[in-house]
């Protein structure tokens, strides 16, 4: 690990990949428990829009990224609120226009062709600016700014939305905050694993860790732990292997996952038999207690 840092351009994607391993799974652990697991996936493809504008103006792609999908993530819910629309049905309306208007875009751009799609879609470390690790940084300290404040209110709507509103909760605004927080959270992401796989990272870790935990605070520390060493892990292994570092990453992610469900069940077959035995000493204690009874004649 210590010959990546010999090079400036590793140096940066090592900073982005720790700020992608500890701020997705936390926004991801809300939206698995509010079952939005795929919010992230069509935030991604309106952020291609984002990315996209930002090459056709000349302005920084992950800046611009930032506030289409902050924009996205508002509509997302006004459709949801405001019309009949189903949350999922909402989602598949901006999933569709997000990444048709970023092809769009990205074609009326000057020379910017596939290459340039490629490494948003999937990712390139290798091209993080020190511009882009600065907007990545502000954006994670946001993220974790609104999560210290706002995180037991998003816990309480995330565990059931009726019972926040029953507790005078901002059950509208919450949503819309969770949604933008995610967005800015998939941009965090983009430049490390790419649009296209950022949702992984933010979900596969949060599962993998309810495989083993049952407690949503120990869930959501085990979920950035592994977050983490996916990052780091993979992009390490991707340099070291000459592999991509966004696809590298996620796999590395659905193998702890593997292994964390192999785990958990051994787990729970362990402590289920130890509850058996704990309780048939109990079984026979009581039974050894029971008085003995006269074939002969009815008990009353």
């Amino acid at each position: 690990m210590i010959d990546l840092l010999q090079y400036e351009f590793m140096r940066r994607a090592l900073i982005a990949a720790v700020l992608v391993g500890l701020i997705t799974p936390v926004i991801g652990t809300y939206l698995v428990q509010r079952r939005l697991a795929l919010l992230g996936d069509g935030i991604g493809h309106v952020a291609l829009t984002g990315v996209a504008l930002g090459l056709l103006t000349g302005t920084s792609p992950v800046l611009t990224a930032a506030l289409v999908s902050m924009v996205g993530a508002v509509l997302i819910e006004v459709v949801r609120v405001r019309t009949r629309t189903s949350g999922d049905v909402a989602l598949a309306l901006l999933f569709y226009g997000g990444i048709a208007g970023g092809v769009l875009l990205i074609g009326l751009t000057p020379g910017a062709g596939n290459a340039t799609l490629t490494g948003f879609l999937f990712g390139s470390v290798s091209t993080v600016s020190e511009e882009d690790l600065w907007v990545v940084a502000v954006l994670a300290l946001g993220v974790a700014a609104v999560v210290a404040v706002f995180g037991r209110e998003l816990f309480v709507l995330c565990q059931d939305e009726e019972v926040a509103r029953a507790h005078g909760l901002p059950v509208r605004f919450l949503s819309v905050l969770l949604a933008v927080t995610a967005a800015l959270t998939v941009v965090i992401a983009m430049r490390v694993v790419g649009l296209l796989m950022v949702s992984a990272l933010m979900i596969v870790p949060v599962v993998a860790a309810q495989q083993l935990t049952r407690s949503f605070r120990v869930t959501m520390s085990l979920a950035v732990v592994i977050g983490l060493l996916s990052s780091l892990g993979g992009l390490g292994t991707a340099f070291y292997a000459d592999l991509a570092p966004g696809a590298t990453i996620v796999l590395l992610a659905l193998g702890v996952f593997v292994v964390a469900v192999v785990v958990g069940g051994v787990l729970r077959r362990a402590s289920g038999r130890r509850g058996a035995v704990a309780r048939t000493p109990v079984v026979a204690a009581a039974a050894g207690t029971m008085p003995e009874s006269d074939p002969g004649r009815v008990n009353r």
